[in-house]
């Protein structure tokens, strides 16, 4: 199975997460990154989905029948910026702290807390390029690890600007409410 980016604007309400997650568990496919955060426009949030799917164009037409989904687009093929973020606590002994800190400058990770025996380091970048760092320090010794999902955006002037969506989706610029 392919491996697709699907980014959606989504009214900001309650329960529109555990919706679109139902939505995509009930067809079996599986969710490899899910990302959302707020966007330009106020009450309008933005979806990273990663799923694998050989029928992905049916995923995003399910999607486009919950009420909260204002746009929805697999982005897979089209030129994208896609960034993770990883943070991980390291095994660093003072006899291997120059070796991580090194490390970590050729990947422009950010040493972010240092203790008695570890350290803390913050790793940003598209997702083969933190794969790559946390392959790299695993010899060090991974004591916790937290992985942010897939956030992508669109490159040049196309994308999924929400005020333009919200605008053509009512008229008046103004976000739907659900009654």
């Amino acid at each position: 199975m392919k491996k697709h980016t699907i980014v959606a604007l989504v009214q900001d309400r309650p329960g529109v997460l555990t919706r679109v997650a139902g939505l995509i568990r009930r067809r079996g496919y599986n969710i490899e990154s899910l990302a959302v955060g707020h966007s330009e426009q106020p009450e309008i949030s933005r979806l990273t989905l990663v799923i694998e799917s050989d029928h992905v164009e049916q995923v995003v037409k399910q999607l486009y029948r919950l009420i909260e989904v204002i746009k929805v687009s697999d982005v897979t093929d089209d030129p994208i910026v896609e960034r993770e973020m990883v943070v991980l606590k390291l095994h660093a002994p003072s006899s291997v702290r120059h070796e991580i800190v090194s490390m970590s400058g050729v990947f422009e990770a950010k040493i972010v807390d240092v203790g008695a025996s570890t350290m803390i380091v913050e790793m940003t970048g598209t997702p083969s390029k933190v794969e790559n760092f946390i392959e790299v320090v695993r010899g060090y010794g991974i004591k916790e690890m937290m992985r942010t999902g897939r956030i992508a955006m669109v490159r040049g002037a196309r994308g999924h600007n929400a005020s333009e969506y919200v605008e053509n989706a009512n008229g008046s610029g103004v976000v739907p409410t659900l009654n």
